[in-house]
């Protein structure tokens, strides 16, 4: 079975954070990963023929995401200061 996904990110601060993210957790992607960079957002897709791959690949893209969206606000704070 060959299970395709895609991941969209949009961040509520504006498309530019979103694409920062992509962009810091790319080195942590997959071969079979790809980016596309949308007007409002990023999507990352990708195929995967077990679902527990699938569950755990999502599973760190997101909690990746969440650490990059984290540090990127943090510095963009201390920047504005």
């Amino acid at each position: 079975m060959n299970i395709i996904t895609k991941v969209t990110m949009k961040s509520t601060l504006s498309s530019k954070v979103a694409e920062k993210v992509a962009y810091a957790i790319a080195p942590d992607n997959l071969g079979g990963m790809g980016i596309k960079f949308l007007g409002d957002g990023v999507t990352i897709f990708f195929n995967t023929e077990k679902i527990r791959t699938l569950i755990a690949t999502v599973d760190d893209l997101l909690m990746n995401a969440i650490i990059a969206e984290e540090v990127l606000e943090k510095v963009d704070k201390r920047v504005q200061r």
